[in-house]
């Protein structure tokens, strides 16, 4: 069964009383709350999961927009992971973290040219280029600098991924990338080419996230490979790199059935590498961008419940101090988790049900 809490959560008679040793209640004192709280410890075991599962022939890319703080970046850049950014913010944290520029890679569909001009100036790694007039922006930014800019194109492979409608983003009609069915990625690869501001280094991917089937993935990578090859062909060019963009899912609660990050890894490189082979294609350089699969299981938050309510309904309500300000998921999707009492053991004299809510302006 998928563990929903740290490996170092210390939680007796339904309490959590400690993660990595340290008495949640301590950290509440301290720290007030709400307040996330990682383990260091499960944090780089994730990261040297992924790290061994794919081997030394493919980059893991941290997803920042999962966790973007500077401890986490940190950690990650001392593990030998890149980063994924899509923002001024999460670049600038991402610089003051100390991550090596050439491990950067740029994301977003509306980067500014603020923001490019920005990344040049770092030396990102590669920019992930989203649309044809993003592809202009950065052949003026490469021309006007004598230095061409390293760049990946994002494709719309046209999956379906097994997941929320709200963070499915490989299928038609979505607004990322440039869609394979209707040619526009073909479009953008000969554009790309005859551009001499910049560099095609390779093509990317990223069907959306929490996804806890593999089919998505295997459909995604043979749709990326026939790309590679249909490249090849009408232009003589081989590329040389591919990510695959990330959205592995995590479990919430007791029972939720996930893929494990060994098995992920074995599936996509078996379907990648007899994709690849069966098109005749040299194998390029693989990427993959795990976010929430390597914080979230490594976290938790803490709350302290200041107002408990009866309501006439029947409904006992436990108030929190948090709410949307720091997890706009329920909101948004619905989303449900495991809830703990936490702080000191005490006896355990009684259970009652209570409705967890915010304090903020929503019902929930």
């Amino acid at each position: 069964m998928a563990r929903v809490f740290p490996r170092t959560a210390e939680i007796v008679d339904g309490r959590l009383i400690a993660i990595g040793g340290v008495p949640t209640s301590a950290l509440a004192a301290e720290h007030a709350s709400p307040l996330y709280v990682l383990d260091a410890a499960e944090l780089t075991a994730r990261m040297r999961a992924y790290r061994d599962a794919f081997g030394p022939q493919v980059d893991v890319v941290y997803a920042a927009k999962a966790l973007c703080v500077v401890g986490v970046l940190q950690l990650a850049a001392a593990e030998g992971l890149f980063v994924d950014v899509a923002s001024a913010g999460e670049l600038a944290t991402a610089e003051r973290a100390g991550f090596p520029p050439e491990r950067i890679v740029f994301h977003g569909n509306n980067k500014s040219p603020g923001e490019l001009a920005a990344a040049a100036r770092l030396g990102v790694g590669r920019t992930v280029a989203d649309s044809f007039a993003e592809l202009d922006r950065l052949d003026a930014l490469g021309a006007r600098s004598g230095r061409p800019l390293d760049v990946l194109l994002r494709v719309t492979p046209g999956i379906e991924a097994s997941t929320h409608a709200f963070i499915a983003t490989g299928h038609d009609g979505v607004k990322f990338g440039f869609s394979l069915a209707a040619g526009s990625a073909a479009e953008a690869v000969a554009r790309a080419l005859s551009l001499r501001g910049l560099r095609l280094r390779g093509l990317h991917c990223h069907i959306g996230s929490q996804v806890t089937a593999s089919g998505g993935f295997a459909r995604a990578a043979a749709a990326m490979c026939g790309l590679l090859a249909q490249v090849r062909d009408r232009h003589g060019v081989t590329l040389t790199e591919l990510n695959l963009g990330g959205g592995l899912g995590i479990a919430y609660r007791a029972g939720d059935e996930i893929l494990e990050v060994a098995d992920y890894a074995a599936d996509l490189l078996a379907v990648t590498r007899a994709e690849l082979a069966a098109r005749g294609l040299a194998p390029p350089r693989l990427a993959i961008e795990p976010g929430r699969s390597i914080t979230g299981p490594a976290g938790v938050t803490l709350y302290t419940v200041g107002t408990v309510k009866e309501t006439p309904g029947g409904v006992t309500w436990a108030a929190v101090d948090g709410g949307m300000s720091d997890n706009l998921r329920p909101a948004l999707y619905g989303a449900s988790y495991t809830v703990v009492a936490a702080g000191d053991p005490r006896p355990v004299t009684g259970t009652r049900r209570y409705a967890v809510a915010g304090k903020h302006c929503e019902t929930g």
